[in-house]
């Protein structure tokens, strides 16, 4: 985790997107996660430096108010270590769920399925051929 944590929390979406935006673009942070919360609450995390998360997070807020409703905000200057496992152990989950191979079961069984029909239907076009030959003579 970086040197500090940046939290502001807003209800409604577009608020939280545009105190995303406004900290993004005013001090060099990096965006750790946008949670919706509840009862339209959204949660926007930042880290960096403790002097350029203070900096974003006070011009988010004052953003965040401008368009929307914030509800609070909060600099967290050098959190421990597990404070970071907790608030990114979803994301961890996921990265590690699109790392491994899934298996190709459905995409076995539905090759199978095209070229059973696609031979099928070319039996069907080699009989119908026959039966023209047929007729024609």
């Amino acid at each position: 985790m970086a040197k500090a944590l940046g939290m502001i929390e807003t209800r409604g979406l577009i608020g939280s997107i545009v105190a995303a935006d406004a900290m993004l673009k005013s001090a060099d942070v990096r965006l750790v996660k946008q949670e919706k919360v509840d009862a339209a609450l959204v949660t926007v995390l930042v880290e960096g430096d403790v002097s350029a998360v203070q900096a974003a997070v006070d011009m988010g807020k004052e953003e965040a108010a401008r368009v929307g409703e914030l509800v609070s905000a909060h600099v967290i200057p050098h959190p421990d270590e597990e404070v970071g496992n907790s608030l990114l152990k979803d994301e961890n989950k996921e990265l590690q769920s699109k790392e491994t191979p899934k298996d190709n079961k459905t995409t076995k069984k539905s090759s199978a399925a095209k070229t059973k029909s696609s031979i099928q239907y070319k039996a069907k076009a080699d009989s119908a051929a026959v039966e023209e030959d047929q007729k024609v003579e």
